[in-house]
């Protein structure tokens, strides 16, 4: 496998509370060193990280690759690769695919497609119930023996309270954090963005916070009962944060997740109907943002997480009730992570531990840190480059996204994944473009 030597850059290391300039030795696959300029030696490759930040390899605990069933959208082998060329060399996938990922099989299937893929580290997440019918738990021992790290019924609500009940006691025998996605259906309605402002200009039907924030006091009051580990997903309500804060302080097991298009956009991106700003939860109010980004500077949210959601276009080309809810999220989301240390001052250790060792922590994986002797995945950041979001250029296979013709900073240099390079990004092309790379 041989050695590669990262040098002249800011090593962000949380996990070893570690932050300053230092080279960072890689041989077989594993950290060997971290040390002074200089003192490393010679390697069979070395990376110039000048004026980047290097850090623990971005895991992202959230994300759709939809196979099988929907390959149309995406498959493990093209959301890989729009993981490593987001810098993210790890992510974990949701169950609702078809068949769903409630057994084994399916479980293993995954497995072998990320193998064959070799970019990205794939790792499945089962669904919590059969499937995702949320009328009885799905063989969640058997799929944790093939290789799953949570169960999550994503997309769905678990609306049966028992359901939910049995599913946090069930998975804490194989310590195995439970995903929960918080809509009351009831509440929600045919709601198809958030009740407020806009949707009242609009004329569209409104989700109202309520939906959200109602699912989750159920989820901690069961939580509190019963033990387990609960983890909520894209928060994106004031009150939301709110309600996990005080769990916390109450010492419960709950941990929670925001993806950037909470955090960066409003419920106004929809503007004059844009389906690509259509998106469950619903983007919310200025108000919720800002609890947003304040639950990320006390730690109350542990966690950013994308929840890459790939459509075809014609699932998104209809009226915007009709339309299919969710964004691509790989490849946008370090420049919208990297805009909160530039322009909201959240500390960049902060950040880091956000995106790679708390999703580690949470999900039972390795990971998240550049001690010596740890697998050797590795995130380059270049926080300076600045690049347009052209969606037709995405790894992705789906172009679903609101960021299309955004001015970014910030962008993955180098994505190293067990000592090997699996996404380059090289020098400034003669037409401003900046050539990119990616290896297998």
């Amino acid at each position: 496998m041989g050695s590669i030597l990262i040098t002249g850059g800011t090593v962000v290391d949380p996990a070893s509370q570690r932050q300053g300039a230092f080279d960072i030795l890689i041989v077989d696959g594993k950290i060997a060193r971290v040390c002074g300029a200089g003192e490393a030696g010679e390697a069979d490759e070395t990376i110039d990280a000048g004026g980047c930040w290097v850090v623990p390899g971005l895991i992202d605990m959230h994300v759709h690759l939809r196979e099988p069933g929907y390959e149309y959208k995406e498959t493990v082998q093209t959301g890989a690769q729009a993981a490593v060329a987001g810098g993210f060399t790890a992510v974990a996938c949701m169950a609702n695919t078809n068949p769903v990922n409630d057994t084994g099989a399916v479980t293993k299937y995954i497995i072998e497609k990320s193998v064959a893929a070799d970019l990205a580290r794939v790792y499945p997440i089962g669904a919590v119930s059969v499937g995702l019918q949320g009328e009885r738990l799905a063989e969640i021992g058997e799929m944790r023996e093939a290789g799953i790290v949570a169960v999550s019924d994503d997309g769905r609500p678990i609306m049966d309270s028992a359901l939910m009940r049995h599913a946090l006691e069930y998975s804490a025998m194989f310590d195995l954090a439970v995903i929960a996605h918080e809509e009351d259906l009831a509440l929600a309605g045919e709601g198809c963005m958030n009740e407020g402002p806009t949707s009242f200009r609009l004329g569209l039907k409104g989700m109202p916070a309520a939906a959200e924030e109602a699912m989750v006091a159920r989820d901690i009051a069961l939580l509190e009962r019963t033990g387990g580990r609960l983890h909520i997903a894209h928060v994106s309500t004031a009150g939301s944060v709110d309600l996990v804060r005080r769990a916390k302080a109450r010492g419960l097991a709950v941990t929670a997740e925001v993806t950037p298009h909470h955090f960066s956009l409003t419920e106004e991106a929809v503007g004059d109907y844009d389906t690509n700003a259509k998106m469950a939860p619903p983007l919310r109010l200025s108000s919720d943002v800002q609890a947003l980004l304040e639950g990320l500077r006390d730690g109350t949210i542990d966690v950013i997480a994308t929840d890459h959601a790939p459509h075809h276009h014609d699932e998104k080309d209809v009226e915007f009730d009709c339309a299919a809810k969710g964004i691509v999220g790989l490849e946008t989301a370090l420049p919208l992570c990297l805009a909160l240390v530039r322009e909201q001052g959240l500390a960049i250790e902060t950040l880091i531990r956000a995106m790679s060792p708390n999703p580690a922590r949470v999900l039972g994986v390795a990971g998240g840190n550049l001690a010596e002797g740890a697998p050797a995945d590795v995130t380059v950041i270049d926080p300076h480059a600045t690049w347009e979001v052209e969606p037709e250029r995405f790894q992705s296979k789906s172009r679903n996204t609101p960021f299309a013709g955004w001015q970014m900073t910030g962008q993955a240099r180098a994505t190293i994944v067990g000592g090997v390079v699996k996404w380059r990004m090289l020098e400034p092309a003669a037409n401003g473009r900046r050539k990119r790379s990616a290896t297998r």
